[in-house]
C-alpha cells in the first residue's frame, strides 16, 4: 500500500470517479479546477497558483484538489495542454493543400493561443507536458514536414526549429503583454524617439534606417515565419 502522503495515478484515477461535493456543496470536476488555476494565473501570477489558494478559490478544503492532480506541477503541465489543445482547436489542416501554408498556420495558431493567455504560455511553453493535445501537437507538425518529402531524421528537426522559434515569439510576446501599460508604450516610443535622436556619426546605419525603426516595437513572428519557410521550401524535396 502506498504512503498516506503519496498520491498515485491509481488514487487519483478512483477519486476522479466519485465526485463527492466538497463541505461547501461544490462538486468538483478537473476541468472546473483547471478553470479557476487559470484563472488565478490571469489575474495574480504564478504566486497565485498554489493548492492553498486554489483550494480557497474554489470553495473546497485544498486536498480535494489532490483528487485530480498531484501538485502545482500538474496543474501547469494540464494547464500548458489545454493551451496546446486550444490551438489544435482553431487548426484545420484540410483548408491547406500547400504543406507550407499549413505549418505557418499550425504556428500562428500556437501563437495566437499562447497570447490569449499569456501568463499561462509563459509559465508553461518551456515544458513537455507528456498529455494527449501535445502528443497531437508534434504529431500533425511532423507529419506536415514528412508531407514535404523530409526524412524522418530531417522531419523532427526541422518541427523542432520552428515550433521552438514560434514558441520562443509567443513566451517573449507574452511577457511584453505583461508589462504595465506605461512601460510598453514607453518601450514603444524609444524605437521613433530616442534612437531616431541618435547622432550620424556615431551610429550611420541606425540613422539611415531610423524611419523604419518602430517596427522593432511590433511582434515579429509572422517575418521570422517567413523566413523559415523560405529556408524549409528550399531543402524540401521536390
Amino acid at each position: 500500500m502506498a504512503p498516506p502522503d503519496r498520491v498515485t495515478p491509481d488514487r487519483v484515477t478512483a477519486e476522479r470517479r466519485r465526485r463527492r461535493p466538497t463541505k461547501s456543496g461544490v462538486v468538483l470536476s478537473a476541468e472546473m479546477i483547471l478553470d479557476k488555476a487559470r484563472e488565478l494565473l490571469d489575474e495574480h501570477g504564478a504566486e497565485a497558483l498554489t493548492i492553498r489558494r486554489l483550494g480557497t478559490a474554489l470553495g473546497a478544503d485544498p486536498s480535494a484538489v489532490y483528487r485530480y492532480y498531484r501538485g502545482a506541477e500538474d496543474l501547469l503541465l494540464a494547464l500548458g495542454d489545454r493551451l496546446i489543445g486550444e490551438a489544435l482547436d482553431a487548426f484545420r489542416s484540410d483548408d491547406h493543400e500547400d504543406w507550407g501554408e499549413a505549418l505557418r498556420e499550425f504556428g500562428r495558431c500556437a501563437y495566437r493561443a499562447a497570447l490569449h493567455h499569456p501568463r499561462v504560455a509563459t509559465l508553461s511553453t518551456y515544458r513537455v507536458t507528456r498529455r494527449p493535445n501535445e502528443q497531437r501537437a508534434v504529431e500533425t507538425g511532423i507529419g506536415l514536414l514528412r508531407r514535404a518529402g523530409f526524412d524522418d531524421a530531417t522531419a523532427v528537426r526541422h518541427y523542432h526549429a520552428f515550433i521552438d522559434t514560434v514558441l520562443g515569439h509567443a513566451a517573449l510576446d507574452a511577457a511584453v503583454l505583461r508589462l504595465p501599460e506605461d512601460q510598453r508604450a514607453g518601450d514603444a516610443q524609444a524605437w521613433s524617439e530616442a534612437y531616431a535622436e541618435l547622432p550620424a556619426e556615431d551610429f550611420p546605419h541606425l540613422h539611415a534606417v531610423r524611419p523604419h525603426l518602430p517596427t522593432m516595437a511590433t511582434p515579429a513572428v509572422e517575418h521570422t515565419m517567413d523566413l523559415l519557410l523560405t529556408a524549409l521550401r528550399a531543402q524540401a524535396p521536390a
